[in-house]
């Protein structure tokens, strides 16, 4: 496919799975028929059990999907649903997911299977839980050599799935990172091996991930973002529609009616893939240059405060603006940050 054709060694596809993926065996299939290396396990309610993200709009599916286990609703086996279905009170029916149960020996054995099936690299992604399943996920990863955990604050999400239940659910991103830094510092000070960890749950600016990334340092190496990355990519996608149509909105044809006009990486792209680049979708181009401009701005806080590669970004450059925050994070309040060294030069 077009991401195997432009693919140039960095990053892969992950196929993640929930309980019932594991049940119908996806990890067997993906392994034996795109030979993956890296498979992701996912944890609560970033799984998406509850949500009903998945429309059925046939009565027969619906059923087919309740013998196989699913929570459907509503209930397509209920007669008066069907007869309110067919009269069209009824549009569509909601396919729910079992809910998972974590024990550490399942999860254990889950991960070693994975490995046995050829998977170099196992990754777990959690939602925002309460600290219990936080310290579990540590826990659990670290025993597990896990190579990845991804740990996703609130709010944050697509707005695929806008019930009160998943905008009013779980730990805001700021004090599940705060919780997770604690925790590693506990599972290092007993000389375990913390897994690599991303941190996720509403992240669209370069600021955002610089503060991330420096209040998480050492433990936190990366920031997931998914509707901050995918704004751009279904923006740039509209734009080919659009432009197909001759139908640019005026708040596009401000910047031009062409192409290599409208986005400032194009002609970057053009350059690099030539005659290719009539394969590259304009979602792609959309989010390679908002990656672009995000770059920038990242390189700007760290040049900003001397940091000339990821990996020095340290708790050492942030300060906290109110007590209150400085009392859940540890970070040093704004007028205690820096005291010590600032009366030294006064006391001289």
């Amino acid at each position: 496919g077009i991401y195997k054709k432009f693919h140039e060694g960095y990053g892969e596809l992950l196929v993640q799975m929930n309980v019932e993926d594991t049940r119908f065996g996806v990890a067997e299939y993906v392994s034996s028929k795109h030979n993956l290396d890296t498979i992701e396990l996912k944890w609560g309610q970033g799984a998406k059990c509850i949500g009903g993200e998945i429309k059925v709009t046939t009565l027969k599916r619906a059923v087919e999907l309740k013998k196989r286990g699913y929570v459907v609703s509503p209930d397509p086996t209920l007669k008066e649903n069907q007869i309110s279905f067919e009269k069209g009170a009824i549009k569509e029916f909601e396919r729910h997911s079992r809910l998972g149960f974590v024990t550490k020996e399942a999860f254990l054995e889950e991960v070693d299977r994975l490995r046995g099936l050829g998977f170099k690299r196992v990754t777990l992604k959690t939602g925002a839980y309460s600290a219990l399943e936080l310290a579990m996920a540590l826990r659990y990863g670290a025993e597990a050599k896990l190579d990845l955990l991804t740990i996703d604050g609130a709010p944050g999400g697509t707005g695929m799935s806008p019930w009160p239940m998943m905008n009013e659910w779980g730990i805001p991103t700021f004090y599940l990172q705060a919780l997770t830094y604690n925790y590693c510092q506990k599972l290092k000070s007993r000389g375990m091996r913390v897994p690599d960890i991303a941190m996720a749950g509403g992240f669209s600016s370069e600021d955002g991930v610089f503060k991330s990334l420096a209040m998480g340092s050492p433990y936190v190496k990366a920031v997931c973002m998914g509707r901050g990355l995918m704004i751009p990519g279904m923006v740039g996608k509209n734009i080919a529609q659009w432009i197909d149509e001759d139908n640019l909105p005026k708040s596009v044809s401000q910047y031009g009616n062409e192409v290599s006009e409208i986005f400032v990486a194009y002609a970057e792209l053009q350059e690099k893939y030539g005659e290719d680049m009539k394969d590259i979708p304009l979602g792609a181009v959309g989010i390679y240059t908002y990656c672009q401009k995000f770059k920038v701005g990242l390189q700007q806080l760290m040049a900003g405060s001397r940091n000339f590669r990821l990996s020095t970004i340290s708790r050492s450059d942030l300060m906290a603006l109110t007590e209150e925050a400085s009392k859940i994070s540890g970070i040093p309040y704004v007028m205690d940050a820096y005291g010590d060294e600032a009366n030294k030069i006064l006391e001289e």
